[in-house]
């Protein structure tokens, strides 16, 4: 008959049994894991004193385990465990306290992410607010509150602001994006839309080379058409004027020179005016457009490169005259009147051909250093009534007017 065992209380031995489980699964060779035990070194604290952390190392994974913290297991503070030792050779059983450990693996750099996003979350706002929400004042609260609320007014706003500008690219596309942003710089600064000045010229022909808007090879293209415009008769005119043709070019193409050199160069250049008055008031620029108004294959690929943009639809490429190119096209209009009115230009009739403001025309003449002047003309709707025009021209040196002089002053309330 087998003899029978006792149990005993170790008394103040105070070595705890450890009992660790482990959350992924079941130890097979549990004699193959390397174990060991570390308490804290605060033997004086009675919170420190009793922590513990067990560690497992196997070949594949380690784990960890702790009877503090939020991953620590709950039932230690609720019971109390013993587990019994037997000496086999005495029979008798010796009874320890016992604490359970929750063994879980341990994967390489997830703690140190998981530190620095706890880290980066709590914020010495959040810390404050949670002091607050805690122990702060009815006041305290209730600002808390409100700066909270107006945070998610905020967030709101700025989700249907992002939805609004989704939409809008949605429906207009990235064109229309292109065209803000180039109205915007259009209307901040002209000078980037102006032909080129030679501001050490002599003269006031050369202050905007004539070469630099046409060059040899371009007015040389030009020499047909030229020669259909000079050819023009008082009928075929008004028949152009019946259609809508350009006012400024009509003007010069009524009293054109007598002499062979000055007729063929001022017809040249009034058809080259006229289309680019034109294609200031299209939208979308193609070569079909370009081709049926009879325009030279280097006079397309002029236009086409200086005064249009280029943008993908669908996978195809477009070239739009956006609003900076209208008001390139518009510095470049008033440069070649220019040279065809012995320097000066009708700011009132260019303006009308070209479709924009007679402001816009006027900040465009005083970028160009124009002196500019009024004159009376007899209107084209009623016959017998004056209507006053505005003209530009171009006299050495050139001027320069000041933004600020020119804003009109506030009238003082009375």
């Amino acid at each position: 008959m087998a003899s029978t065992c006792s149990w005993k209380p170790c008394g103040d031995t105070r070595q705890d049994a450890l009992i660790v489980k482990f959350s992924n699964g079941h130890v097979k060779k549990a004699e193959q894991l390397k174990i060991g035990a570390f308490k804290h070194t605060d033997e004086v604290n009675p919170r420190k004193k009793n922590r513990r952390i067990v560690v497992a190392e196997s070949d594949r994974l380690s784990y960890v385990g702790n009877n503090f913290g939020s991953a620590s297991l709950q039932c230690n503070n609720m019971c109390r465990y013993f587990v019994g030792v037997l000496d086999k050779k005495t029979m008798k059983m010796k009874v320890h306290n016992a604490q359970l450990f929750n063994m879980q693996p341990v994967i390489p750099g997830e703690a140190e992410a998981a530190n620095e996003n706890t880290t980066q979350a709590e914020t010495y706002r959040d810390k404050v607010d949670a002091l607050i929400e805690a122990f702060g004042t009815t006041k305290q609260k209730r600002a808390l509150s409100s700066r909270r609320l107006n945070e998610v007014g905020n967030d709101t706003l700025q989700k249907a602001v992002a939805r609004a500008a989704n939409n809008i690219i949605d429906q207009k596309g990235v064109e229309a994006l292109h065209n803000a942003v180039a109205e915007t710089e259009a209307q901040t600064d002209t000078s980037k839309f102006l032909p080129f000045c030679n501001t050490e010229a002599d003269k006031p022909e050369d202050v905007y080379p004539f070469d630099e808007l046409l060059s040899p090879v371009e007015y040389e293209a030009l020499k047909d058409i030229g020669v259909k415009m000079a050819e023009l008769t008082p009928e075929n005119l008004q028949k152009m004027r019946d259609e809508g043709s350009p006012q400024t070019v009509l003007k010069h193409l009524e009293f054109l020179p007598k002499e062979a050199a000055a007729r063929e160069r001022l017809s040249r250049c009034a058809w080259y005016l006229s289309f680019l008055i034109k294609v200031s008031l299209q939208k979308r620029l193609s070569r079909k457009f370009c081709v049926e108004n009879g325009c030279p294959r280097i006079i397309i690929n002029k236009v086409l490169k200086n005064f249009t943009v280029e943008s993908f639809h669908d996978g195809n490429l477009r070239s739009t005259v956006s609003t900076s190119m209208r008001m390139k096209l518009a510095s470049h209009c008033l440069a070649l009147l220019l040279h065809m009115g012995d320097q000066t230009a009708n700011l009132t009739l260019l303006h009308r051909d070209l479709g924009i403001s007679d402001i816009k025309m006027l900040e465009l003449a005083k970028a160009m250093g124009l002196t500019l002047s009024r004159t009376s003309a007899c209107s084209t709707e009623e016959v017998g009534t004056q209507d006053e025009h505005r003209m530009a021209s171009l006299v050495l040196p050139l001027v320069c007017y000041d933004r600020h002089n020119e804003r009109r002053k506030r009238k003082r309330m009375k």
